[in-house]
Parts: structure tokens; sequence; C-alpha cells
């Protein structure tokens, strides 16, 4: 049932995250789309899934909230005089593509090289996330993921390589399965000089 004023919905235990309320409109909207589908939304099955849907897309889709940059605010510039490439590899995202919206699921693999000062490293994570979770193109998330780095930290080169399967060719239109895309951006020294390129893109295993 949807709550009232408070946020909170009827039946919501005490103590626990309230249930988020969901417009008529977008629980209609569901209903609409599981009876096109050929299902009755009245089944017993099917009663809660509008609100379980809906529920779940805004998490999907909690970068809309999310201001990517912010995570870069606070950096640490007590190194030691380190000066070399730090890389992030392998880090596990998903989002949804903006043309089925069906699922992109990947690993990202992020590398910069510090100018003065670096980041906590699990802020480069909670960059690609904040990009990852809206609709989304591959390409796109690749150039937002390099761009707020190389504007936030200013730093001598940023590298950006993202390997990820998408559900809107793997389980409908052409249904093959299996198949990564992978997209990259090099900015700074990574485009400018071919020595740094190669060693950041073996450092992530490309």
């Amino acid at each position: 049932m949807i709550g009232g004023d408070d946020g909170v919905a009827e039946g919501d235990p005490v103590g626990l995250e309230p249930t988020p309320i969901v417009p008529t409109e977008v629980l209609g909207a569901i209903r609409t789309l599981i009876r096109w589908a050929g299902d009755d939304p009245d089944r017993e099955g099917l009663l809660d899934t509008p609100r379980r849907v809906a529920k779940a897309w805004k998490e999907y889709c909690a970068g809309y909230g999310d201001d990517p940059a912010a995570h870069l605010a606070r950096v640490f510039e007590e190194v030691g005089g380190y000066d070399e490439i730090v890389l992030l590899r392998d880090i596990p995202f998903q989002s949804h593509c903006e043309h089925h919206m069906a699922p992109i699921i990947g690993r990202a693999h992020i590398a910069y090289l510090p100018r003065n000062h670096v980041v906590g490293i699990s802020k480069l994570a909670r960059v690609l996330h904040g990009y990852a979770r809206r609709l989304q193109v591959q390409e796109r998330l690749t150039a937002e993921v390099a761009d707020c780095i190389w504007e936030n930290l200013k730093p001598l080169g940023v590298a950006v390589v993202i390997e990820a399967s998408h559900a809107c060719m793997t389980a409908r239109g052409v249904r093959t399965p299996g198949v990564t895309m992978t997209t990259s951006r090099m900015m700074g020294v990574f485009k400018e000089d071919m020595r740094s390129r190669r060693e950041v893109l073996a450092l992530m295993g490309c």
C-alpha cells in the first residue's frame, strides 16, 4: 500500500528503512507493461510486482542523485614523493542501456598519473558507480568517468578502460551471449606518449 506524507509506507516495521512512496502512475505503468507482455497483473504472484519493480529502478538509477565530482574533493598531498601510476583494476559495475533499459554488466580499470596529490582509492570506484547508476551507453560512461577525474584531480594523465556485456545484445535481438564490448579513453600523457600508454595498458592487463 502507498504510504502517507511522512514517506513511510503503511505497515513498515518501526526502526527499519522506510519503503519509498511510489506514485500511482508509476505503479499503473508497470501494471500496464505486465498486461501488455501477456500476463495478468492481478494474479497473486504479480500483485506486489509493480512496487518491487519501482523500488528496484530507484536503486538502479541512484546515480542521478549523486555528484561524482564530489567524491574527488578531498585529496592527499603527503605521498612520500610518489609520482607513478595509480591504478584500480577490475572494478565491477552494473548499469542499464538507455536504448532498451537492459542490464550492462562489466568491470572497469581506472588509472591516473598524479601531478602533486592523490585521492582515496575508493573514490575512483564511487565516481564510476555515480555515472553507471543511470541510463547509459558504454561509450559515454567511459568518457564521463575519465573527464571527471581529469577535470577534478588535474593529473598528468588519465586512462579508463571498460569491458562489459550488454543484455540488449545477449538476451534479445541478435541473442549472442559471451560477447564483451571494450571502450577506452586516454587523456594527458597516456594519450600523447605511447610509452606511457603501453605501460598503463600493460598494468591493466589489456
